[in-house]
C-alpha cells in the first residue's frame, strides 16, 4: 500500500509538472501573437479557485493531473466570431504553428534545463575508494591489457590506489593514451599497460569503449518484471526474483550482462536464480535479439544506491553533458514507434500511465538525485516528440494541418476537422486503455497468478 501511494503521488507530480510546463508554452506564444486566451488551467474538472486577469481565468482545478489552455477560437467547432482578432483561428497560420510548436519546445528547455541544475550543481559520483572490475568485455583494450573481473586497481597512470571516481576520470582524460596498471589478483600484484581507444561516437567517453565494468554493488540482478513472450518471461522468470550468476559469473548490474550476451552473440545462457531465498536449479534460456542487442527480456530492480558524494561540474562541462544526454535520449520514442512498425517489438512492451507511476515511485524512494532528475527529464524530452508526432489531437497533428490548409491555401471544411478529431480521439483512447490493461497485466501481484 505505501509503494501504491508513492508511485500515485510521485505519478501526479511528474506528469503534473511536465504538462504544466508543456501547455505554459502555448500559452506564453498565444499571449505574444495576441491570441486571446481564456482559461489557464492547473489541474482538470471543477474550479478550486483562481484570478482572473484580463481575459484569463488562472485557476486551479479538482483534479491534479496536468493542465490545459483555453484559446478562443481553438478547437474545430468552437464559437468565435469571424472577424474576432484575438480569435486562434484568426490569427496567420505561421503564428498558429509557432503556438503548436512551443508546448514541445517548453519540454525539451524543461529538460536540459533540469539536467543542467543537476551537472552544474549536484552531480552525484560514486564514493567507493576501491576500484575492482565486475567484468571485461572479451576483445576490448582491457583484455588485450589482460585485466580480469575481480581485479582490483592499485595503481592507474601516476595515481596510487585510485577509487572509482578516479578510474573514470582518469581514462576519460587519457582517449589515444596509454595508461600503465598495478592491480591486485588474489592477493598478487600484477602489472600491465591500457591503450585507452579514442572516442568511437558523437556521445561522451563512456568507461565501457574500454571493455572496463566497475563494480560498485554486491548484490545480485533483482528481476522487477518480465516482458511478454520474451526469453525471461518464457523461461518461468518472475518478479522479486534474483538473477545470481549466468554461466557463473556473478553479474550484479545490467549493463555488463548485456555485454556478456553481446559477446555470445544468441548463444543460450544458463541463469542461477534465487526465488524466495531458495536457489533454483540452472534454467537455460536463449536470448532474442533486438535492434542489433542480445536480451533476456526482463526490467532489472534498480541497484542498491551505492554510497556517493557530490561534486558539481563546470558550466561548460554541465552543458555539454545536458547536451549528451537530451541527445541520447530524445529519440526513444521515435525508436521504440519504429520497432512496433516493423514488427521488432509488442505493444505489450510499452508502458503506460502505471508503468510511469511505478518508475516514478521508484526514482522517488532512492536517496539521490540522479533517478528523479534523469527520469523527469527522459519524460519530458519524450512527451514533447510525442506531441510532435503529425497524429490528430496532438500538437504535430494541428501543424501538419496547417501546412496541409498552407498548400491548398484555403481552409479545410470545419466538419472534415471535426470528424478526423473524433476519429482520432477514439484511437487515442483505445490504444490508452490497451497499454494501460497491459501495464496492470505485468503487475508484480498477477505475475505470480497460475493460468
Amino acid at each position: 500500500m505505501h509503494e501504491f501511494f508513492v508511485s500515485a503521488l510521485a505519478f501526479i507530480v511528474l506528469i503534473g509538472i511536465m504538462v504544466v510546463v508543456h501547455e505554459f508554452g502555448h500559452f506564453a506564444v498565444a499571449k505574444l501573437c495576441g491570441v486571446r486566451v481564456e482559461a489557464f488551467s492547473v489541474g482538470f474538472g471543477p474550479r478550486l479557485f483562481g484570478i482572473k486577469h484580463g481575459d484569463t481565468d488562472y485557476k486551479i482545478c479538482l483534479l491534479p493531473l496536468g493542465g490545459f489552455v483555453k484559446m478562443t477560437g481553438e478547437n474545430p467547432g468552437d464559437e468565435a466570431p469571424v472577424d474576432d482578432p484575438g480569435a486562434f483561428s484568426s490569427h496567420p497560420r505561421w503564428q498558429r504553428m509557432l503556438i503548436g510548436v512551443a508546448g514541445p519546445a517548453s519540454n525539451f528547455i524543461l529538460a536540459f534545463g533540469l539536467m543542467l541544475l543537476y551537472f552544474g550543481w549536484i552531480n552525484e559520483v560514486p564514493n567507493i575508494k576501491t576500484a575492482t572490475l565486475e567484468w571485461v568485455s572479451p576483445g576490448s583494450a582491457a583484455a588485450d591489457a589482460g585485466l580480469q573481473p575481480g581485479d582490483s586497481f592499485l595503481q592507474l597512470g601516476d595515481t596510487s590506489n585510485p577509487d572509482f571516481e578516479a578510474v573514470v576520470n582518469l581514462t576519460r582524460n587519457s582517449e589515444d593514451k596509454v595508461l600503465p596498471i598495478v592491480v591486485s589478483r588474489n592477493g598478487q600484484s600484477v602489472r600491465t599497460s591500457l591503450r585507452v581507444p579514442g572516442k568511437t561516437s558523437k556521445s561522451g567517453f563512456e568507461l565501457s569503449q574500454t571493455g572496463l565494468y566497475l563494480q560498485y554493488v554486491n548484490g545480485p540482478i533483482g528481476v522487477d518484471q518480465t516482458v511478454p513472450n520474451s526469453p525471461a518471461n518464457r523461461a518461468g522468470l518472475r518478479g522479486g526474483d534474483s538473477i545470481v550468476a549466468v554461466d557463473g559469473h556473478p553479474f550484479h548490474t545490467v549493463d555488463p550482462l548485456l555485454d556478456y550476451l553481446q559477446q555470445g552473440q544468441g548463444k543460450p545462457v544458463a541463469l542461477t536464480v534465487q526465488r524466495n531465498g531458495v536457489t533454483l536449479p540452472p534454467t537455460v534460456v536463449r536470448p532474442s535479439e533486438q535492434d542489433g542487442q542480445w536480451r533476456l527480456g526482463f526490467m532489472a530492480v534498480p541497484p542498491a544506491d551505492p554510497p556517493m558524494h557530490q561534486r558539481p561540474l563546470s558550466f561548460v562541462d554541465a552543458v555539454s553533458e545536458s547536451r549528451e544526454f537530451c541527445a541520447d535520449n530524445s529519440l526513444m520514442i521515435v525508436d521504440v514507434l519504429k520497432k512496433l512498425l516493423t514488427r521488432q517489438a509488442s505493444v505489450k512492451q510499452l508502458a503506460g500511465p502505471v508503468g510511469i507511476a511505478h518508475a516514478a515511485g521508484q526514482a522517488a524512494e532512492t536517496k539521490y538525485w540522479a533517478p528523479k532528475f534523469g527520469l523527469a527529464a527522459g519524460i519530458s524530452l519524450n512527451l514533447g516528440i510525442l506531441n510532435l508526432l503529425p497524429f490528430p489531437i496532438l500538437d504535430g497533428g494541428l501543424i501538419l494541418l496547417l501546412l496541409i490548409e498552407s498548400l491548398m491555401r484555403h481552409d479545410i471544411s470545419i466538419v472534415v476537422k471535426e470528424r478526423i478529431y473524433q476519429a482520432a480521439f477514439v484511437v487515442l483512447v483505445m490504444f490508452f486503455a490497451y497499454v494501460s490493461f497491459n501495464d496492470v497485466a505485468k503487475l508484480t501481484v498477477f505475475s505470480h497468478l497460475k493460468p
